[in-house]
C-alpha cells in the first residue's frame, strides 16, 4: 500500500493541478487548439487560462503560437511532443496506483 501511495505523491505537479489538467487533457485530443476553443471548453476566465498556459509553455508541455487573422490576433495552443509524453506518463501512473489500491 505504501507504493501505490507514493505513486500518487510522485505525479507530476505541473499537469495534477486541476485547472492545468483539464488545459493538457482537452490539447491532448486534438492537434491543436485556439484559446476561444479553449476558453469555451475549460471555463476559465481568459487570465485564469492564460496564466496557467504560460506555466505549462515554460515547462516545455505546451506550444503557443500567436498570429494574425485580418487584424484579429488569433493564439494556436498546442501540446508539445512532450506535453504529450508528460501526459501519458500522468495517466499510468494515476491509474497503476487506482488500480492496485483496488486489489
Amino acid at each position: 500500500m505504501k507504493q501505490e501511495i507514493r505513486a500518487l505523491v510522485d505525479v507530476d505537479r505541473l499537469i495534477h493541478e486541476p485547472a492545468r489538467l483539464v488545459i493538457v487533457t482537452t490539447l491532448y485530443f486534438v492537434e491543436a487548439a485556439d484559446f476561444l476553443y479553449l476558453l469555451r471548453e475549460t471555463g476559465m476566465t481568459k487570465g485564469n487560462l492564460s496564466s496557467h498556459l504560460a506555466k505549462l509553455e515554460a515547462g516545455g508541455y505546451v506550444e503557443i503560437n500567436k498570429t494574425y487573422r485580418e487584424k484579429i490576433p488569433r493564439t494556436i495552443c498546442r501540446l508539445s511532443s512532450a506535453g504529450r509524453t508528460a501526459f501519458q506518463q500522468y495517466r499510468a501512473r494515476l491509474k497503476k496506483a487506482v488500480t492496485s489500491m483496488e486489489g
